[in-house]
């Protein structure tokens, strides 16, 4: 072994005493619990962010059993405004949980069984204690078909949720679905329309059942970014509408609804004969 050898050997050396005497060498528990504590911390604030948008849908599973309970006890206006009221938690849950960036496959999965009672049993229970009970068996059948279609709407989207784009949905969103029911109970009591056991309602209750499964293309209005500048008429027509909603909300939230529907109905299937019309002279 030469001079050089034994040079790089001895350097190698000394290099592992060094690192031994490091390993060796007292921890600074001061510091290292200084550490430990801001990680519990951070830990904490994670939690508490995680449980905000798992907050407001609880509010909506809970306003959704008070809603049955109301329906049940024969309080149908007090049913309906719950129904609503779980509504505007259904839309902050998704803002939230997407402004906090705390989504998760929990929080989706969650939030549909949430939705299953509030918008989809609840609504159904309570138009068969308003309207449908005199129907009998077929009023009976009308509500589960609501309930049995919300249900099969909601395990569709959460299977089809990464495949289908973001400017519309496949089928009436359940949501949709029960808002419209409860502002056609307000429309109806608005104008004097009889309620009870009234043909208008169990083809409501089956037609907006059917329209969640369907294939049919509702916009969802996710592409609108209210951040870039838009024309001043649209703005101006949404503030109109807003006043109409709050000046007269039993009446316009029905038809705001029921236009949307019929709306996107006749897009969709206009947009198929287009489509096929092209075909067919291609």
């Amino acid at each position: 072994m030469n001079r050089e050898t034994k040079r790089q050997v001895s350097i190698k050396s000394s290099r592992r005493a060094n690192n031994l005497v490091q390993m060796t060498k007292p921890v600074d528990t001061q510091h290292h619990r200084e550490e430990l504590r801001e990680l519990v911390r951070m830990r904490k604030r994670g939690m508490y962010v995680y449980a905000l948008p798992n907050f407001f849908t609880s509010m909506n599973l809970v306003l959704g059993f008070l809603s049955i309970l109301a329906a049940v006890e024969g309080r149908v206006e007090r049913a309906c405004w719950t129904i609503l009221l779980a509504s505007i938690f259904d839309m902050l849950d998704g803002r939230v949980a997407r402004l906090t960036n705390t989504t998760s496959k929990f929080g989706v999965e969650y939030d549909s069984l949430c939705d299953l009672v509030s918008f989809g049993v609840a609504p159904a229970l309570m138009m068969y204690f308003a309207a449908l009970q005199p129907f009998g068996r077929l009023g009976v059948l009308a509500a589960l078909i609501f309930a049995l279609c919300g249900a099969l709407r909601l395990a569709r989207f959460n299977v089809m949720a990464e495949v289908l784009p973001k400017s519309y949905f496949q089928g009436l969103p359940i949501p949709m679905a029960s808002t419209t029911l409860v502002t056609a109970i307000f429309f109806a009591r608005e104008i004097g329309f009889a309620i009870e056991k009234n043909l208008f309602f169990l083809l409501l209750t089956l037609s907006l059942g059917l329209l969640m499964v369907s294939t049919f293309k509702f916009p969802s209005f996710k592409d609108i970014h209210l951040r870039h500048r838009r024309p001043f008429t649209p703005i101006a027509i949404s503030f109109a509408i807003l006043f109409a909603l709050i000046s007269w909300f039993e009446i316009v939230a029905f038809l705001l609804f029921f236009s949307y529907i019929l709306f996107s109905l006749s897009f969709d299937i206009y947009r198929s004969w287009k489509t096929q019309w092209k075909r067919k002279r291609a």
